[in-house]
């Protein structure tokens, strides 16, 4: 007689005469993760554990951090570009100025990273 977990399609290998079994995570195709997706896996590492748990053992965990990446690094620009043209700072600036510009610049990807950290990252 079988038990549920040999019905259910899983297998045993002998180890020092004990029965242990192949236990093994879904396969998931690799996708590159960034600054982004890693900040975001160690929040959920520490904070959201039971979603982590569960992305990790469905096989859904590194496509999961991927599109958190994604969205992330899309957020990211579009409000540099968007808080740069509200603040009218252009490539005349950097010409004319580079200092006020690398200085403004700067301003405008810490504010932007905590917009990202806030909304995607930490959500």
């Amino acid at each position: 007689m079988k038990s549920i977990f040999e019905q259910l399609g899983g297998t045993y290998h002998e180890e020092n005469g004990y029965l242990i079994p192949d236990l093994r995570l879904p396969t998931e195709e690799e996708q590159p993760i960034s600054a982004w997706g890693q900040r975001h896996l160690d929040y959920l590492k520490q904070y959201r554990k039971v979603t982590y748990t569960n992305l990790l053992t469905s096989g859904r965990l590194n496509t999961y951090l991927a599109d958190i990446d994604s969205q992330a690094q899309e957020c990211f620009e579009r409000l540099i570009e968007d808080i740069k043209q509200a603040q009218g700072i252009t490539e005349c600036l950097k010409e004319e100025n580079a200092l006020e510009w690398t200085g403004r610049m700067n301003n405008i990807r810490a504010c932007a990273r905590e917009i990202v950290d806030r909304e995607i990252i930490y959500a």
